[in-house]
């Protein structure tokens, strides 16, 4: 099975490499595509398609079976529309199911690929049930847990900006980048 793990990354942190790493032993995947959108349809970014690839490709380098990839497509849906990737399963964060209803058609998303949804201690999984029972295809959600990572990319941005360390929440490769590159100044 491959897992696809698609966003942003803007910029990627230790949250994103606990799911991927999570998943990979959960799902007993494959292969895991990390899909770096190339212009996001849903959301402003602060980096270049460049800069934010690279900077997913010195995250995710550690982690074993993992490919990162440039996804041409702005929505989910488009980008798993047709079987592109086989047998799918197309992981978020608990935040992201939470807005999942939101989504481009997010039924179509679910006839295309199953859904892995990584929760973490301390957020309730009631809370996301309202979520699924309006979803077509509940059976295609699952949910597994990953290791607490306080840390979101809005939240580094912030740090960055205002010029404080991001120690600890991000792997040191990126750290390294961002610093050298001197990016969200």
């Amino acid at each position: 099975m491959t897992g696809l793990f698609g966003g942003t990354f803007d910029p990627p942190h230790n949250g994103h490499v606990a799911l991927a790493e999570t998943a990979l032993d959960h799902f007993d995947l494959e292969r895991l595509l990390v899909l770096v959108v190339v212009d996001p349809g849903h959301r402003s970014v602060e980096l270049d398609f460049e800069q934010r690839f690279d900077l997913a490709r010195l995250a995710f380098s550690g982690l074993p079976r993992v490919e990162v990839v440039p996804e041409e497509h702005a929505y989910t849906l488009d980008a798993v529309r047709g079987g592109r990737f086989g047998d799918a399963i197309f992981l978020v964060g608990a935040d992201e199911f939470a807005t999942f209803l939101s989504w481009k058609d997010p039924n179509g998303v679910l006839e295309n690929v199953r859904l892995g949804v990584a929760t973490r201690p301390g957020h309730a999984r009631e809370s996301l049930e309202p979520v699924l029972a309006q979803l077509e295809r509940p059976d295609h959600v699952e949910f597994f847990e990953i290791p607490a990572v306080p840390v979101s990319a809005r939240d580094l941005r912030g740090r960055l900006a205002r010029g404080e360390a991001i120690d600890g929440l991000v792997p040191e490769a990126v750290a390294r980048e961002i610093e050298a590159r001197d990016l969200y100044r």
